[in-house]
């Protein structure tokens, strides 16, 4: 990340899984990118899902209500971190 140069470029961070249902710490996820702000501006960071729901041919054994859950808590958390910035 230190190496991104200024300007148009991003940086996706993959904080969330799309392996299992289980709901990410939202707080932690607000770490991990304030972690990330002291190598690239908070501008040029995005959050999402680290791959697809279904990054296998038999995909995750995760419910379509869990992978919504899912999108809702990158919506939220990016709301609020990109917000403030």
């Amino acid at each position: 990340m230190r190496f991104l140069p200024r300007g148009d470029k991003r940086i996706v961070l993959g904080l969330v899984t799309s392996k299992h249902g289980e709901l990410e710490d939202k707080d932690l996820l607000k770490r991990r990118i304030e972690e990330a702000t002291a190598y690239a501006d908070i501008d040029q960071l995005a959050l999402s899902p680290q791959c697809g729901f279904s990054s296998t041919e038999e995909g995750n054994l995760i419910s379509e209500d869990d992978q919504w859950r899912k999108l809702e808590l990158v919506i939220e958390t990016a709301s609020e971190v990109w917000s403030d910035a």
